[in-house]
């Protein structure tokens, strides 16, 4: 296992989804400590286990790894399924103004197609991230003040991660002095 910025873990997600639509998520605060866990996975890709934080508004800092090369019939469960009501997804920012002004074409028609038919929200969801090209999107859990039971049960699943990817995240905190308060 290789422990990495978490965002050259992103940029594997947004660089290698033939199916972008495949990604499920579970987030929540950390056990310890300040930041947040997160697990990405996708059947054909495998799963990512992050640790982030917010060294200030504007600065989010993290380390993460691959910790499963699939989503296997133990971790499935553990992962949320389409109906579990909550959704997220990873962009990638246009190369170009053509691309942007094309992508906010598609985003208006979509959007205009919606408002005149019968629709579901999942429906209008996929085609919104059809229209601006999202990379990975799917079912997510997240608790922004708990931890979701079944992000305890994957930290444990892979406990050597969880205990190296904390060290990290640690030292990144120390370093940057975000655990201690005004004097």
């Amino acid at each position: 296992m290789r422990v990495r910025d978490w965002q050259d873990i992103l940029a594997d997600v947004t660089d290698g989804s033939e199916d972008p639509d495949g990604w499920r998520a579970i987030a929540g605060q950390r056990r310890q400590g300040v930041g947040e866990d997160l697990f990405l996975g996708h059947p054909a890709i495998g799963v990512y286990q992050l640790k982030t934080y917010a060294k200030n508004p504007y600065e989010v800092k993290g380390v993460g790894a691959k910790v499963a090369r699939r989503i296997d019939d133990e971790l499935d469960p553990l992962l949320p399924g389409r109906d579990d009501g909550g959704r997220f997804a990873v962009r990638k920012p246009p190369e170009d103004e053509d691309q942007a002004e094309t992508m906010a074409k598609r985003l208006t028609e979509t959007l205009r197609v919606h408002s005149e038919a019968p629709t579901t929200p999942d429906d209008l969801f996929t085609d919104v991230m059809d229209a601006i090209e999202s990379p990975a999107y799917g079912p997510m859990e997240f608790e922004l003040s708990d931890r979701p039971d079944r992000l305890d049960t994957l930290s444990d699943t892979f406990e050597e991660a969880e205990s190296l990817l904390s060290a990290e995240l640690d030292d990144l905190i120390d370093e940057d002095g975000v655990d201690r308060g005004f004097h």
